[in-house]
């Protein structure tokens, strides 16, 4: 197929890049991240109130790749370590972007878009209320999770969540989450 993790990995790694990585996604991994981010965001004398906002929406988009990443990657035709996924933290003129990636299943790319499509149809108190909603109702999934991580990263942004599915071949597309603050 025309997608290419390298490629795709190498233009991502072009301009002003706080972080990039590419691997597998661990626990470990995420606290190593963030520790690097603020200190990098420090370094920068960036305001108080984007660190806070980026931080938490690192924190989410990391959870979501840790929990949500597929283990193996059978029928994938690369040399892919377990949970592997992608990382890249951008300065973007006045913005931060935060995009993460990884292979997706073909049969769970119309559920996820269907649920970020309905996450930025929403205002900000429709936003609010389903996030109250969740909050309240949902149980714990399986995978560690309740539903909360991308309403709660559209609340926290104000931004739609961005998202793009190259395909791979007859099971698998590359998932692409962009994030911008």
């Amino acid at each position: 197929m025309s997608f290419n993790i390298n490629e795709y990995y190498y233009k991502l790694s072009q301009g002003d890049v706080l972080l990039a990585y590419k691997g597998s996604i661990t626990s470990e991994l995420i606290n190593e991240v963030l520790e690097a981010v603020e200190e990098k965001l420090e370094k920068v004398n960036e305001s108080g109130k984007t660190r806070k906002k980026l931080y938490n929406v690192l924190v989410e988009s990391m959870q979501n790749l840790f929990h949500h990443i597929e283990e193996t990657h059978e029928g994938i035709n690369e040399d892919l370590e377990p949970k592997f996924g992608v990382l890249v933290v951008e300065r973007d003129g006045e913005k931060y972007k935060v995009i993460t990636g990884n292979f997706i299943n073909n049969k769970k790319i119309k559920f996820l878009k269907e649920k970020i499509d309905k996450i930025n149809s929403m205002s900000k108190d429709e936003l609010k209320d389903m996030y109250k909603f969740i909050l309240n109702h949902q149980k714990i999934s399986a995978k560690g999770g309740g539903g909360l991580g991308l309403v709660d990263i559209a609340r926290k942004t104000g931004n739609d969540i961005l998202y793009e599915f190259y395909p791979y071949n007859n099971d698998y597309s590359f998932f692409n989450l962009i994030i911008e603050i």
